[in-house]
């Protein structure tokens, strides 16, 4: 009976999702070209919204928490262990006040409606895995623009999803480059829960029914720490609460 629901839950959600991007991708497109940048970000700052709430549509939950306070006078690294495609606009929404910009594959700039065209307009750094020179370019370029707007860039240091939840040893490079050319940056963990659960293997079926969680951790300040040191407080402090929530 379970089963069952998850593809009929699934299918209705999935209706909505994809014309949500349809009209979605006309506003972005619309409020880009006539009204500028932070017209656009309004616009995808609602589309994550309504990406997000739809997952009520399966009986599925979402719980955000912050347990520090955050400054908007400074950039802002996020850091955060990746489970699912599902990750994303949770962060978009509630941390909206710092304009969070990904790192991401270079591959999803093209062939999603409004998704691929927010990340070409975001100032997204879009990195190609095959090529380091290239993605080192790109996130030093994205290090560059979160330093002179205050703003904040997100990063998956795992660098591939883990659907089962268990996380995957942090890499150190891309966070090393941010802090780079953002040295006034604060690095902050972000622990996401069971959306690995709610999207296993592909978009259909989704799990029903699935309690998910973002909890954003105190920022902890690299001011005269390697990288390396840094990226493993946040990877400690992250393993550290998703094994005992």
């Amino acid at each position: 009976m379970k089963r069952l629901l998850d593809y009929v839950l699934s299918g209705v959600y999935l209706l909505y999702f994809f014309l949500l991007l349809l009209v979605f991708h006309v506003l972005q497109v619309l409020s880009f070209r006539l009204l500028g940048r932070p017209a656009h970000k309004k616009v995808v700052d609602w589309m994550n919204a309504s990406i997000a709430y739809g997952w009520y549509l399966t009986g599925s939950s979402i719980r955000f928490k912050q347990e520090a306070p955050l400054p908007t006078d400074r950039p802002l690294i996020f850091v955060a262990n990746h489970q699912s495609m599902f990750d994303i606009s949770p962060i978009i929404w509630f941390l909206r006040a710092h304009t969070p910009t990904f790192v991401s594959k270079i591959e999803l700039a093209h062939g999603t409606p409004a998704i691929s065209y927010n990340l070409r307009k975001s100032g997204a750094a879009l990195i190609d895995r095959s090529n380091p020179k290239q993605a080192v370019v790109e996130i030093a370029r994205l290090g560059k623009q979160i330093s002179d707007r205050n703003e904040s860039a997100v990063i998956f240091p795992e660098g591939t999803r883990s659907a089962s939840g268990k996380l995957k040893p942090f890499a150190t490079a891309g966070v090393g480059v941010l802090l780079k050319k953002a040295p006034r940056a604060l690095v902050v963990p972000i622990v996401i829960r069971h959306t690995g659960r709610f999207n296993p293997k592909s978009i259909f079926p989704l799990r029903s029914f699935t309690p998910m969680s973002w909890t954003v951790l105190p920022p902890i300040d690299p001011a005269g720490q390697p990288a390396e040191t840094v990226v493993k407080q946040a990877e400690d402090a992250i393993r550290e609460r998703l094994t005992n929530p």
